[in-house]
């Protein structure tokens, strides 16, 4: 009777073994196509934006240039109309563009990247940025997606928060690089939210870093995003950080 007991237990345990190994197997797979499937969008989205970038913009670029070369006897004002829309052209050219890609990031580094976004939006909110002196450049793609997260962020205290203020802080400590950013804003019920696409967005990025998160927000006082970026190519134990 004990031998059928312990052959019983001895089975059981192998299937619940069989099932996480498994659902561990499952949960690496759906992790791996979220990298995969921002991978693509960011391949795509790159090759977009430096057809634009390259291409239209130095086009735009030379159109200018040969206006202004251009003797117009006397149609001055037309030619001054003209070369307002094409100075406009050529902001919008390279807007697009730098909104779909980060064009010029491998070459800059994302610090400076930041760093000029700040500059971007300093006639709509403060914002500091806070870097710790030991920080190195990382991988393009986990400096892509900080910059997009950071873009995404801001871009929603823009929209939905009254922040006057806006935080972000970069530090690389022994065996993760952690990123905090942070507003004074309106802040936001995170289960009313979740499933808005800005949220959304920066999740999946996160995700596709295989690293951990959480979100602090104290409604009327601001809002918090913690992140932890592990230096090793495993995933970590957990989603979320506690």
């Amino acid at each position: 009777m004990s031998f059928i007991l312990l052959a019983y237990r001895s089975f059981i345990k192998r299937i619940i073994e069989e099932k996480n190994v498994q659902h561990e197997a499952e949960v690496t797979h759906q992790k791996n196509l979220v990298l995969e499937n921002i991978k693509a969008q960011e391949s795509e989205r790159k090759r977009i934006a430096v057809m634009i970038h390259d291409d239209i913009g130095n086009r735009l670029n030379i159109l200018s240039l040969w206006l202004n070369n251009l003797d117009t006897k006397g149609d001055e004002l037309i030619k001054k109309n003209i070369t307002n829309q094409m100075s406009s052209l050529i902001d919008s050219a390279r807007s697009i563009s730098h909104s779909l890609y980060p064009v010029n990031l491998e070459t800059v580094g994302l610090v400076l990247y930041i760093e000029e976004l700040i500059a971007n939006l300093s006639g709509r909110i403060n914002i500091s940025l806070n870097v710790s002196p030991k920080f190195q450049k990382k991988d393009i793609f986990i400096e892509v997606q900080l910059y997009r997260i950071i873009q995404e962020f801001t871009t929603n205290v823009l929209k939905h928060s009254e922040a006057s203020r806006v935080w972000i802080y970069i530090k690389d400590n022994h065996n993760n690089l952690a990123v905090v950013i942070s507003d004074n804003g309106d802040s936001f019920e995170y289960e009313e939210v979740k499933k808005g696409m800005g949220i959304k967005n920066i999740e999946s990025r996160i995700k596709s870093m295989n690293a951990a998160h959480k979100w602090k927000n104290v409604l009327g006082k601001g809002s918090r995003l913690i992140i932890k970026i592990p230096y090793t190519n495993e995933f970590p134990n957990q989603s979320s950080i506690n």
